[in-house]
């Protein structure tokens, strides 16, 4: 693997908060927050080789990947494998995209994607093959959770049997529509007539009690950005995908890997030997005849047969193609397919101290926060759009108006929504995509080809899906349902530590 950066004019966006509520400038991705350029690839185990080029540069290669994430590396190291000469064009100063392995506070933390987990076929193998250990959260002391007259506490056995009463109706027929969830359209007849359907739709179909309502709404808006947002078949495909139950469902946010994420992507992408080029944001992608050319915005040239866009959906409408993007892609970049204004934030609380989850009805600053580990730092997730992450008295009020007697000494959040290179995250779809786009934005644009978590056909919005994409882009095999139940297997489990098992926590 090859080394070098493109010091393009790139813009950073406030991305970042310091603990003390000041605004930081980081250009970011979906997973994580304070990438701080040399350190950060030390990290990840690279050597930056700088070296100076001349506006006018040219280079020519056989496939030229835009986008280190793991779909990008996974592309990447797919084609290697077929004899491809690639380059491959990151935008920031680190690889991982919308993942992020940082260290805030002396711990490991992971700014954007985190969890693995047995079903998720793709990640699994991959963590597998490289034989990178994992880690599993441990169960919560208390679940802190609304009601009607303000939250209450309970024991978190009790809390999530009644939530799996509440949740499991609510994918009532999901093995119907989706019997075969890594085919998202095997019943596609189906899958018409309830794609129209947002997650709210179905809350109202059900019309739970409004004392049960209060309890699901965290994880609707959540996922989906909002209930009226969110797909209602998104969520039932993960469902699917999961199992088919609350068990699987609710845990699949458990393990992860015991070196972060970047230990996968530095895996992934030692074995792609690339030509890396860091700080090389691409501004324009020109087909002609059977060569594209892609040009970063430092006005760097660089020729191939074959282009992969390794990038979030988001972001495909911030880059000039000639020609035009075909209309199923402008709309789906145009609409969003990650979640907007999602934040995730690290909290450091003198107190409470003890394991805990809370969380909070649709519309609070603050959906879910917990502290999952002993001594570990507590993770909160945001979608509220006036929430500032770099006000520490909102963050603190934020963290009060659910557990009062909280105390705040300090915090670091990412703002993905502020992120140019990903322009949200948490990707989920919203009514008609599915079946209106999905399909259609899978395909390529002449020689330009597309791998993004945004468009997976399974786990849509997870490391797995990322992975997944960057197989299916590069011609590789994807793994069925069957196959996925045969990864869940222990025999094909990566070593695991199980000093604690499954955590009561639905994100």
């Amino acid at each position: 693997m090859r080394t070098t950066t493109d010091r393009g004019p790139i813009s950073a966006t406030a991305s970042a908060a310091s603990g003390h509520g000041e605004a930081a400038s980081h250009p970011a991705r979906r997973t994580l927050f304070k990438a701080a350029g040399a350190a950060t690839l030390a990290t990840a185990g690279l050597t930056v080789a700088q070296r100076p080029a001349a506006a006018a540069e040219e280079t020519r290669h056989d496939v030229i990947v835009v986008g280190a994430g793991l779909a990008g590396v996974t592309a990447a190291r797919e084609l290697r494998a077929k004899g491809k000469r690639v380059l491959l064009l990151e935008a920031r100063d680190r690889i991982g995209g919308r993942t992020w392995t940082d260290t805030w506070q002396g711990q490991q933390i992971e700014r954007g994607g985190t969890w693995v987990d047995p079903t998720q076929p793709h990640v699994w193998r991959e963590l597998s093959r490289y034989n990178i250990p994992i880690v599993a959260d441990s169960g919560v002391d208390r679940a802190i959770l609304p009601t009607l007259t303000g939250f209450q506490e309970y024991d978190p056995v009790e809390a999530y049997e009644r939530q799996n009463e509440l949740f499991t109706p609510f994918f009532d027929g999901s093995r119907e529509y989706f019997p075969r969830p890594y085919e998202p359209f095997a019943r596609e007849d189906l899958i018409r007539r309830l794609d129209r359907f947002s997650l709210r739709d179905r809350l109202d179909q059900l019309d739970y009690a409004p004392e049960d309502e209060i309890r699901l709404t965290s994880t609707t808006s959540l996922y989906g950005g909002s209930s009226e947002r969110g797909a209602m078949t998104h969520l039932a495909q993960w469902w699917a995908l999961a199992g088919w139950n609350f068990e699987g469902f609710h845990g699949v946010n458990t393990f992860r890997p015991q070196p972060g994420t970047i230990a996968l992507v530095r895996a992934i992408l030692d074995d792609a030997d690339a030509d890396v080029r860091l700080n090389s944001p691409v501004a324009s992608v020109t087909q002609r005849g059977s060569l594209v050319r892609v040009t970063t915005r430092a006005g760097r040239h660089h020729l191939a047969p074959e282009v992969v866009m390794a990038v979030p959906v988001n972001v495909w409408r911030t880059i000039e193609f000639d020609p035009p993007l075909p209309v199923a892609h402008r709309v789906a970049s145009h609409q969003g397919f990650g979640v907007p204004h999602e934040k995730k934030l690290w909290l450091d609380l003198a107190n409470p101290d003890d394991r805990f989850v809370a969380e909070a009805p649709e519309g609070y600053p603050i959906c879910i926060m917990g502290r999952f580990n002993e001594g570990a730092l507590t993770v909160a997730f945001s979608v509220k759009d006036t929430f500032d992450v770099s006000d520490r008295a909102q963050v603190e009020s934020a963290v009060r108006d659910i557990i009062p007697d909280a105390r705040l000494a300090g915090y670091t959040a990412t703002d993905w929504h502020a992120d140019e290179f990903a322009l949200g995250v948490g990707v989920f779809r919203q009514p008609f995509q599915l079946i209106k786009l999905h399909r259609d934005i899978q395909q390529p644009h002449g020689n330009v080809k597309f791998a993004t978590a945004d468009i997976a056909d399974g786990w849509s919005g997870y490391i797995d899906g990322a992975i997944e994409s960057g197989l299916r882009v590069a011609g590789s095999p994807t793994l069925s349902q069957a196959q996925a139940m045969s990864m869940a297997s222990a025999a094909a489990l990566p070593r695991v530590d199980r000093g604690s098992y499954r955590s009561l926590w639905a994100f």
